[in-house]
């Protein structure tokens, strides 16, 4: 157990943050898996749409520090290698 007020008050923030960043995170996946899905039906339109959708819940990730900034940055390269292709 937390012995000063500092640490009873990080322990709780963990808590929080914890719960917060497993949400984002769940998102980000529901999204990529949506993206992956469109791509291999070979589907443009929906994958174009899941692209944008994962792209913008990303850029929200990094903004709130759940996602690091070059981690977000290649997988959005990565993505809209397929997305983006004509």
């Amino acid at each position: 157990m937390a012995n000063t007020k500092s640490a009873i008050k990080a322990a709780r923030k963990s808590v929080r943050l914890t719960v917060r960043n497993r949400g984002v995170k769940t998102l980000l996946k529901t999204l990529r898996k949506n993206l992956e899905t469109a791509i291999a039906a070979k589907d443009a339109a929906a994958a174009k749409k899941a692209g944008i959708a994962w792209t913008s819940a990303m850029d929200k990730a990094v903004k709130s520090g759940v996602v690091h900034k070059n981690a977000a940055s290649r997988a959005k390269a990565h993505a809209s290698k397929y997305t983006l292709a004509k």
